[in-house]
């Protein structure tokens, strides 16, 4: 079975600035993959990659065993799904925002809203009211309203406090459980110690 991602010699500038040089990885198809490493290192490049948000100057990047390049790139977006580190909320209810990813009926967004540990009751509520962390709780929501088949997760809890960092984390870990594996970057040595089933490390920024 290929790797879920694979990063074969990756080079990336910006503004001239290497970024990514020579850079090969390997991510396992199972469970959390946890990406660490110092500011700068690249761990947020690498993630914008695997769903072609970036294309490498040079290199090859592929999703289990295809070259992304070769693909619909809105193809590949719905099927890994990108968790960002600030929540981003759409103006309307929370019901308008998860229609905004995939149209869905009352009582399918109920169910997408139970899966991330909000109750039906929030369909109605304006999304911009929500807490830090219900907003992420919500983009999480729309984000598995396409079924993706992997789940990429970018310091998706830096900007939450402790009780909403520990209930994100639940949430995916248990889904990475019923099967859709995971790549998450952070620079919290203790997330990671909680949360991986793998631990891949960048070293020093470029």
């Amino acid at each position: 079975m290929p790797p879920l991602f694979e990063l074969l010699e990756v080079h990336l500038s910006r503004s001239g600035e290497p970024v990514l040089e020579a850079f090969d990885l390997e991510v396992p198809d199972d469970g959390v993959t946890v990406l660490t490493g110092p500011s700068g290192s690249g761990k947020s490049t690498i993630l914008r990659l695997c769903n072609r948000l970036l294309v490498p100057d040079s290199g090859t990047v592929r999703f289990r065993g295809v070259d992304v390049s070769q693909g619909d790139p809105c193809v590949l977006r719905r099927s890994v799904g990108m968790v960002f580190q600030q929540p981003t909320v759409f103006e309307g209810s929370v019901l308008d925002n998860l229609r905004a990813a995939e149209e869905l009926d009352s009582t399918a967004a109920a169910d997408l809203l139970g899966d991330v540990a909000l109750d039906a009751s929030f369909l109605d509520r304006r999304a911009r009211d929500l807490s830090g962390g219900e907003q992420q709780r919500l983009c999480l929501a729309r984000t598995l309203a396409t079924s993706p088949v992997a789940l990429l997760v970018d310091e998706g809890t830096s900007a939450l406090d402790r009780k909403a960092t520990r209930v994100l984390e639940e949430l995916v870990v248990d889904l990475a459980r019923r099967g859709t594996p995971v790549l998450w970057v952070t620079h919290d040595l203790d997330q990671a110690a909680r949360i991986a089933d793998h631990r891949r490390s960048l070293g020093n920024p470029s």
